[in-house]
Parts: C-alpha cells; structure tokens; sequence
C-alpha cells in the first residue's frame, strides 16, 4: 500500500499572507558588510525560504490539478537552476577569486573549508537533480504518489540547503567581507554566466529583495545596470507581485 502524506482539512485555506522572515542564520558581528556578503546572504535566504513554502504549498496542491503542478514544478526548476549556478560560480570564480588576496597564514584553513563546501554543494546539486526527476514524473503522472515523492524531495533539498548556506556564512563569509577587495567581486559579478529570461531575472531579483533590509536592497539595486533598475521600476516589481500571488495566494511580504 502506498504512502500518502497527511493532507490538510480542504475547507482550510491556506495561511496568508506570510510575515518576512528572519535568516536562518545571524549574522556574524564580526563580518563586514560587503557587497559579496550581502549578495551571498540574500540569495541563500531567497532559496531557504522559497524551498521551505514549495514543499508547503505542493502538500497543498490537488494531484491531478495540471496546471498547479506546471506552476509549482516550474518555480522549483528556477530555483534549482539559481542555485545550482550560483555553485559553479563560487567554485569557478568567486573562491579562486578570494584565495588571491587571503593572507598566507590563512591559506591552509581556507583551502579546507572551501573544500568541505565544495563537497556540500556537489552533493546538494546531485539531489537538486534529483528534484527535478521528480517535477517530471508528477507533470506526467498527476497522481497523489508522484505528488507526495516530489514533496518529500522538496524537503530533502530544504533540509540541504540550510545545511549548505548556514555553513558557508559561518566559515566563509567572514573571509570574503574581510579579503575579498570590492574590484574582484565586481569581476566575478561581471564574470558569471546568467542563462536565465528577462523575465526570470525580474523574478529572482524579488525574491532576493522581499525579505532583504534597507542595507541589503541598497547594495543590490546599486549592483544593478541602469536598464535593469529601470526594468524592475517599470514592469519587474509588478510581474514580480502578480506572480508570487498567482504562486503562493498572497501577496509578497513586506
């Protein structure tokens, strides 16, 4: 007999809309502020939350319903497809980047920290591959197996993320607020390949922002060209609204 999760009362709608949350992780009082710490800090808590409220909202979700699961399955694989590039950038770019200006002294207990998270997010990437199997099989099958397999896949990657992210700004965030120079952070920044839309970017671009402060939205809209600054004030923060509703039922927090 097969497994089914528990379902919710389907009389109960589902709670909205959500308070901002807090990081998973305080911030360290001795890291500095950096353009790459902020940015590394809001993209690890936009993906800690949107995999949380995924795994949420597919238990939710009707199995058969198609186009909820097209919705759901969708904003899952652009998640993945974030942070799965957002791997390759650190171990391409921003650790080599970071080992050019760390003091010889700091070199060795660096090179084994970042090889403990190399090792971290190449397991994380195997089971956010594995996360996308099973988006597949449940737009395929629509049955309450395939939905309840792709839920419990979701919290597998929740639960790998926060490991992953909490580690990394324990141990390695510190670094890079105290050695890694503006310059060479602008360079990995420009360096970084971006295979996402236009229209994706708007997305993750509001995701990163919704529960960022006022500190963290300033360094990340300065980071911005000055078209896209314009493309988020003028269509971005609305497409961005319509589809968090359209996705979670309430609108984002904050």
């Amino acid at each position: 007999m097969t497994a089914v999760l528990p379902r919710p009362d389907p009389a109960t709608s589902i709670p909205s809309p959500r308070a901002p949350m807090a990081p998973s992780v305080p911030a360290e009082p001795s890291t500095p502020h950096t353009s790459a710490v902020a940015y590394q800090r809001v993209l690890h808590r936009a993906v800690r939350r949107e995999f949380r409220l995924l795994a949420e909202l597919a238990a939710w979700a009707t199995p058969d319903d198609a186009v909820r699961a097209g919705e759901l399955t969708r904003h899952a694989d652009l998640i993945a497809r974030v942070l799965l590039q957002h791997h390759a950038t650190e171990r391409t770019l921003l650790w080599p980047a970071l080992f050019r200006h760390l003091p010889a002294d700091e070199q060795d207990a660096a090179r084994e920290e970042v090889a403990e998270g190399t090792s971290r997010t190449v397991l994380l990437d195997h089971t956010l591959r594995d996360l996308s199997t099973h988006a597949r099989q449940w737009a395929v099958a629509g049955t309450p197996p395939a939905r309840d397999a792709f839920v419990r896949a979701l919290r597998r990657v929740s639960v790998a993320v926060d490991a992953s992210t909490g580690a990394e700004e324990c141990a390695l965030l510190p670094l890079l607020g105290r050695y890694l120079p503006e310059g060479e952070w602008t360079a990995v920044t420009r360096g970084a390949r971006c295979p996402l839309s236009g229209r994706e970017q708007m997305l993750v671009l509001g995701l990163a922002l919704e529960d960022a402060s006022a500190a963290e939205r300033g360094r990340l809209m300065a980071g911005l060209s000055p078209a896209a600054r314009t493309a988020w004030r003028l269509v971005g923060r609305r497409a961005f609204r319509a589809a968090v509703v359209r996705l979670r039922g309430a609108p984002p927090a904050g």
